[in-house]
């Protein structure tokens, strides 16, 4: 089997799917394992930059730092490095389905099918709301990537 890699890709690349590397990042960490993580976005209109400041704010204040990370639009090549791509919500998984080369060999899902209780439900877009709206994004994105750790290591990808 390959080993794991994953992206997690929202509309613009700079609030949910930065979290949600972020998030999965730390957990990976904190089990030891090495899967190689990135996020995009549907669209590139944040092509190159930072993740919003409220999204490093949330993030930082949980002990995790994603100011480096740098937006980027989703590419048909990522359908086939990437054993998983997850998208934040419906909006987003069609958006991916949609682009998915006829050859993509990536499993392409919605991320919060993976916390038991949540199927089927999108990561709220905090973008034009208030500072509460991102700690809802880190706390579900934080069940995502401890269910998601969980599944990686339980069907052996890593």
């Amino acid at each position: 089997m390959a080993k794991a890699a994953v992206l997690f890709v929202c509309m613009g690349n700079i609030c949910r799917s930065p979290l949600a590397e972020g998030a999965f990042r730390a957990e990976a960490e904190r089990l030891g394992l090495d899967i190689l993580t990135d996020s995009a976005g549907t669209g590139g209109w944040h092509a190159g930059a930072s993740p919003d400041a409220r999204a490093i704010a949330v993030a930082g204040r949980n002990g995790v730092d994603i100011s480096g990370q740098r937006a980027r639009q989703v590419r048909a090549e990522d359908f086939r490095t990437f054993t998983h791509i997850y998208a934040l919500d419906q909006g987003n998984l069609r958006g991916l389905l949609n682009v998915a080369p006829a050859d993509a060999t990536a499993e392409v899902g919605l991320l919060l099918d993976l916390v038991p209780g949540h199927a089927g439900r999108g990561v709220i877009d905090p973008y034009y709301g208030n500072d509460a709206g991102f700690e809802v994004v880190w706390t579900d994105v934080v069940m995502a990537a401890q269910a998601l750790a969980r599944r990686l290591v339980d069907e052996g990808w890593v």
